[in-house]
């Protein structure tokens, strides 16, 4: 969920507070008032989920002492000055110290609004982009999201942990929605990389020239680098690869070449092909494919990896249910072999869209998830997929997702859990031992 941005409206004239706050209140934004600098530092903070509007002229610490401390603690955080008639050069001085910008009164409320909407976009995507190099900072973090005890998912796990601490470039290949750009992550998180630049750019759906200039220069914005620039030293990951243009492909191998070996920049290509029948190596340029697939990961679609399917379902289901504030549904067990059975051609996206569905209409007291997987294709017959399991694996998968639900249930209580499964402990023990289940991880 994205995180609610606020705009902190700091102005000693109660008239003028409320008003700003009234009208921002009226469109859409999250507001809270403060009296002067010193009240609204005991609130704005490094980090803060929004920005500040505030007076220049104020009693006490004024608005450029109150503007200095702010950059002091977050250099980032978008303040928007107010500043009265005859202020200008003022205000000019404010832009040097680091203000996002400002109004001159009397000013426009339309103008108000535009300006607060775009510093709040600013500042999320400041915000996103911290929480995302703390998570690339841990190495472990990251590798916890990619869930999953199959040996698909094992062998992923290995896979990224070995290929991460070389240095070569890496092709990342996949069906769309099975996590690629997650693991893309990943190897920068695990590898000798980490704590350096990270940079993604998508290559399908733009302007050949503007992303040829976006990636290598030069830039119109005399104050913007290009993205290859941007990742020194650390990781490019280009999105849809095979969309690339050959003149831009071409650019991108002369690119490479001149790094020498090891590479100062690692690229990361990410293959998302649609098209049956064609691969990465039919859309890229020959001497460009094996450089790029010096080391290969292949991700595994959802419907090979067996009892992850309802262990994510579960998962998804139960943190849908948390923030609806609603029991999760229960899964029957004709529901978990159709959960098992079903082709999910948009994997972890579709059943993450499928167990919301569920908390929902479950809610609501309707519909089923043999109903949600039905309807989610043209035809009722796709539910089930052609690549057939053994019994053994429904029952074991479906014993696995029932002691896990139970568990969660009981908090970790083994005696709750053998009370409403009717097993003895000894029974109980040894099951979770060999589905991987430990009673800390429900406490």
């Amino acid at each position: 969920m994205a995180q609610a941005m606020k705009i902190a409206i700091v102005d000693d004239e109660q008239d003028m507070r409320q008003s700003i706050s009234q009208w921002l209140a009226l469109s859409g934004f999250d507001t809270e008032t403060f009296p002067s600098a010193e009240e609204a530092l005991k609130s704005v903070g490094s980090d803060y989920p929004g920005v500040v509007i505030s007076d220049i002229r104020m009693p006490g610490m004024d608005g450029m002492q109150f503007l200095k401390k702010l950059m002091s603690v977050d250099s980032a955080l978008p303040v928007i000055m107010i500043t009265g008639h005859g202020d200008v050069p003022m205000a000019v001085e404010a832009m040097r110290v680091g203000a996002y910008d400002f109004l001159e009164k009397p000013f426009n409320p339309d103008r108000m609004t535009e300006l607060a909407k775009k510093a709040t976009q600013n500042r999320r995507m400041t915000l996103d982009g911290r929480i995302l190099r703390r998570e690339l900072g841990d190495g472990g973090t990251i590798m916890k999201k990619l869930v999953g005890a199959s040996p698909l998912m094992e062998r992923l796990r290995e896979d990224i942990l070995d290929i991460g601490q070389a240095e070569g470039h890496v092709l990342i290949e996949g069906e769309t929605g099975t996590g690629k750009t997650l693991v893309a992550h990943a190897l920068h998180a695990v590898g000798a990389k980490t704590g350096r630049k990270f940079v993604v750019v998508r290559c399908a759906g733009q302007d050949e020239d503007e992303l040829g200039k976006r990636l290598f220069g030069p830039m119109e914005d005399g104050g913007a680098i290009p993205y290859v620039e941007e990742a020194r030293g650390g990781t490019l990951v280009l999105e849809d690869i095979e969309a690339l243009p050959m003149v831009l492909q071409a650019k991108l191998l002369s690119w490479m070449n001149d790094q020498g070996t090891p590479p100062e920049t690692r690229v990361v290509a990410v293959c998302n092909l649609q098209e049956a029948g064609k691969t990465c190596e039919d859309c890229l340029r020959p001497d460009l494919f094996y450089r790029l697939a010096t080391m290969t990961i292949t991700i595994p679609p959802l419907r090979q990896r067996g009892e992850d399917i309802l262990m994510l379902f579960t998962r998804f289901a139960d943190g849908f249910a948390e923030e609806y504030g609603c029991p999760a549904p229960g899964v029957s067990a004709q529901e978990a072999a159709q959960l098992l059975q079903a082709p999910w051609p948009g994997n972890i996206r579709q059943l993450i869209n499928i167990a919301e569905r569920a908390v929902l209409q479950s809610r609501r007291g309707t519909g089923t998830i043999s109903s949600l997987l039905m309807n989610d294709h043209d035809d009722v017959s796709p539910v089930v997929t052609t690549e057939g399991k053994p019994l053994k694996e429904y029952v074991e998968a479906f014993e696995r997702m029932l002691i896990d639900n139970t568990m969660r249930r009981h908090k970790g209580s083994i005696v709750g859990v053998m009370e409403e499964l009717c097993l003895p402990r000894r029974t109980l023990n040894e099951k979770m031992a060999k589905y991987g289940l430990q009673r800390s991880d429900y406490l």
